[in-house]
């Protein structure tokens, strides 16, 4: 993991604005004078409205003194949107282009703020200074789920949050038991906290503008964790059979797990849930409570 933070340079530089926040024309500049074509592959798609980072730092009640995780800040929009309400930023960077020029954009455009970039997967992240309580990010749309839920794995210090994603991936991380979008994603991060979408995005406020719609989604740490580790391990292998076969009953579907169909029809009843329900009924305490009464657990 490498870091770095606000320093003079060379690098490029953009005209400073009178908002200090970035626009389309400051977005395209820096992308031109650093060589950077937006790629699918990287999920890049830079927001280039100001009132649109504004919106998303006020939904996200980020206040002064915060300490918040950005995840793919890329040329800073969102970045410096955060840091003017007085918080300090750590941001996370997979593009060395992007991680060496952002410190030397917001020193440019608010000078003397306090933002640590590190340049890292954040998949692969597994410490981060200053243990930020809010997480605030445009995350990539083909990894967001998964770095949502490594996220907020491996630091419980992250509490509360925005994020923005896919239309599609968010309206199924805030679904509830029974809807047609509710799914493994919908269960993982209910093990976390409360998840519910906070608004749509526009398309326009991209740039390139995404063949698809983006939402964003607020959540809630709970205040205690569900259970250990260990636990909810077996949960989430409870949730990924039972959504791999989501139209089978739930001891047809969870019978890979606990190797035939009467020993699932035994365990799920134990636990108090109806053996024929499928996955798609169940919240994240009826599987927690299928994991409990889980022989050997």
């Amino acid at each position: 993991m490498s870091e770095t933070t606000p320093a003079g340079g060379s690098h490029a530089e953009p005209a400073k604005n009178k908002s200090a926040l970035l626009g389309p024309a400051e977005i395209r500049d820096l992308a031109e004078m650093l060589g950077v074509n937006p790629t699918k592959k990287l999920g890049q798609n830079f927001v280039i409205d100001p009132n649109t980072v504004r919106r998303i730092v006020k939904s996200a009640s980020v206040a002064a003194g915060d300490v918040v995780l950005e995840v793919g800040p890329g040329l800073g929009s969102l970045t410096l949107g955060l840091l003017e309400t007085g918080a300090r930023v750590v941001a996370v960077e997979i593009d060395n282009r992007l991680a060496e020029q952002l410190p030397l954009t917001v020193e440019l455009m608010q000078p003397g703020v306090p933002l640590t970039v590190i340049r890292e997967d954040a998949l692969r992240i597994l410490d981060l200074p200053g243990d930020p309580s809010r997480l605030v990010a445009n995350l990539p749309y083909n990894v967001s789920v998964p770095v949502l839920l490594h996220l907020l794995e491996h630091f419980p210090s992250i509490r509360a949050g925005v994020v923005m994603v896919q239309a599609e991936v968010g309206e199924r991380l805030a679904a509830p038991p029974g809807s047609k979008v509710y799914g493994s994603p919908s269960v993982k991060a209910a093990w976390y906290g409360d998840f519910k979408t906070v608004g749509k995005v526009s398309r326009q406020v991209f740039w390139p503008v995404p063949n698809v719609d983006s939402i964003l989604v607020g959540f809630e740490r709970r205040e205690e964790s569900l259970e250990s580790e260990e636990l909810r391990l077996a949960t989430f292998a409870l949730v990924d059979a039972a959504f791999q076969q989501r139209r089978k009953m739930l001891r047809q579907s969870l019978s890979v797990v606990f190797g035939d169909s009467a020993t699932a029809s035994e365990v799920i009843t134990a636990a108090g849930v109806d053996p024929t329900a499928r996955g798609e009924q169940l919240d994240v305490h009826d599987f927690l409570n299928i994991a409990r009464a889980w022989p050997g657990e």
